[in-house]
């Protein structure tokens, strides 16, 4: 075979597997992001992972933070704001998802991010100098996940936020809103416990914010196994009904 030949022929295989999409790639299905209106990098990690919040609904209406995954190893109720923010658009609600708050904790299935704090207790609120499993930090507001999130409350001033943890399994009634967390417990079949620490929670997110904000921020615990279908069928559906809210049909 003549070498020019030969040359013709292997330039058109190649062409040919050019043109055949990997694996990979032709099974990948797009995701059906309707609902959001805004996805904004409020920070990054100790290990430089970025921390997303998705703004999804409409302005205007009542403002609406959820967060999940504040320790890494608590990372089933994500699939709940993962579910509002992957679907169609959302009305009368102006809500805030941010589904993964410690990325790296996620990545290495820990309660505690990178530097080994506990990012619940690393705000400045009644700091004080723990260890153990509720390492707190060198000082308040030490690391730069806590820093990140302060911006961006201090940014949105949600009128409700809602912590998503596991596995104690209830709503907090240690909040300043009890009435609303009576709501929060009926919509999503949660009992009503008081997470109080044995006296004060030092450093959550929870109580900073209730004390410097007029929005009220309260903690929703799942179980150790929650189902997939409560979390991304029910729960999802409790939560919008809860502000009288809805998906476009």
């Amino acid at each position: 075979m003549r070498l020019g030949t030969l040359l013709t022929m292997l330039a058109l295989v190649v062409g040919a597997l050019a043109a055949v999409p990997t694996t990979a790639h032709a099974a990948t299905a797009p995701v059906d992001r309707g609902a959001v209106v805004e996805k904004r990098v409020i920070g990054h990690s100790v290990r430089g992972r970025p921390i997303t919040a998705w703004r999804l609904g409409e302005r205007g209406k009542p403002k609406v933070l959820l967060v999940a995954t504040m320790h890494g190893d608590e990372g089933a109720p994500r699939q709940i704001l993962a579910t509002l923010r992957d679907g169609k658009p959302i009305h009368g609600l102006n809500l805030w998802v941010l589904p993964v708050y410690n990325p790296d904790g996620l990545a290495a299935h820990t309660r505690k991010n990178a530097r080994g704090v506990d990012l619940n207790r690393n705000f400045p609120y009644h700091w004080a100098d723990l260890d153990g499993s509720y390492e707190s930090g060198p000082r308040a507001g030490s690391e730069p996940e806590t820093r990140a999130m302060m911006r961006f409350l201090k940014d949105i001033r949600p009128r409700w936020i809602v912590s998503f943890h596991q596995p104690l399994n209830g709503v907090d009634t240690d909040t300043k809103d009890r009435r609303f967390s009576r709501r929060l417990s009926r919509a999503l079949n949660l009992p009503l416990k008081s997470f109080d620490c044995g006296g004060v929670c030092h450093g959550t997110m929870t109580g900073w914010f209730n004390s410097r904000f007029h929005g009220a921020a309260v903690t929703a615990e799942y179980g150790a196994r929650p189902g997939h279908r409560r979390l991304t069928v029910a729960a999802p559906r409790q939560i919008l009904s809860l502000w009288h809210a809805h998906r476009r049909r």
